[in-house]
């Protein structure tokens, strides 16, 4: 029984994140049918802009909190 629970969640995980990310995608896609090419470019390269920002704070974030923590970052 226990040999099943992590196939079963995995599966759960897959549909529920694949079929979010095709809805999300479908109405972004309407959105951009509705409003044109220039709005949704704007708004592709400010959520493009968002989320690399969100990254590189992300990756900040986790090379002082292992600094902090002593740590070992460098290259061999």
């Amino acid at each position: 029984m226990m040999d099943w629970i992590p196939i079963v969640f995995l599966t759960f995980k897959v549909l529920v994140f694949g079929t979010g990310m095709f809805f999300a995608v479908k109405w972004h896609y309407d959105q951009g049918k509705k409003k044109g090419k220039a709005v949704a470019l704007r708004a592709f390269g400010k959520g493009a802009a968002i989320f690399v920002l969100s990254l590189l704070s992300v990756l900040l974030l986790t090379f002082v909190l292992s600094r902090q923590l002593g740590l070992d970052l460098t290259f061999p």
